[in-house]
């Protein structure tokens, strides 16, 4: 599935420029004309990123950047602005808690390596969690194997650091064996399938 980036822009021929100059990159380019239809877009879809001008009617790009951010925190959130100010810059990385704040006319190869950065960094954000969950997930298992079968999770060595397999009623022969019986009778119950 390709990521989403969304512009946001109240004048038409500026993500109409966007549109065009970012085209052949790798991920979906969605556009909003205003705050208000960004919110209802970001209701609907999920969105990687959120560009969006500073200076629109309603509700400014750092207002707009501020929900964003509170809804969806997750949102890689940057600024394009015409008329930079401190002020302003301060305002929206305070309050939109943004990545980037871009003057415009942006430079077009300096804002697709900044949206392909951020892109970069939210997968591997959304990678480590999900490995994260696994982990914690594995982690559960293990303490409920546990409980159930106390010193099920104990690994013994040897003074080399081998891991020692121990069988309580027998040796490491008697393990193969018991391990070979079960598979012949798992091969034979399979046959005994197939034939019905």
């Amino acid at each position: 599935m390709l990521q989403k980036v969304l512009f946001v822009d109240d004048e038409p021929q500026v993500l109409a420029s966007l549109q065009r100059a970012l085209r052949r990159e790798p991920f979906e380019i969605v556009v909003a004309g205003s705050a208000q239809e960004a919110l209802a877009i970001l209701e609907r879809e999920t969105v990687d990123v959120v560009v969006s001008d500073e200076e629109m009617p309603g509700m400014s790009g750092s207002e707009l950047l501020a929900e964003i951010y509170r809804l969806y925190p997750d949102t890689v959130r940057m600024i394009l602005t015409g008329k930079a100010s401190l002020e302003g810059a301060i305002k929206a990385i305070n309050e939109g808690q943004i990545s980037r704040f871009f003057t415009k006319p942006a430079n077009t190869i300096d804002l697709v390596v900044t949206i392909r950065q951020a892109l970069q960094q939210k997968a591997l954000m959304c990678e480590s969690r999900r490995l994260l969950r696994a982990a914690r997930d594995q982690s559960s298992l293990l303490e409920e194997l546990e409980r159930r079968q106390p010193g099920i999770s104990a690994i013994q060595r040897d003074t080399t650091g081998r891991i020692l397999i121990e069988e309580e009623q027998g040796d490491f022969n008697s393990l193969i064996q018991e391990i070979q019986q079960q598979v012949k009778k798992s091969e034979r119950a399979l046959a005994l399938r197939k034939r019905k």
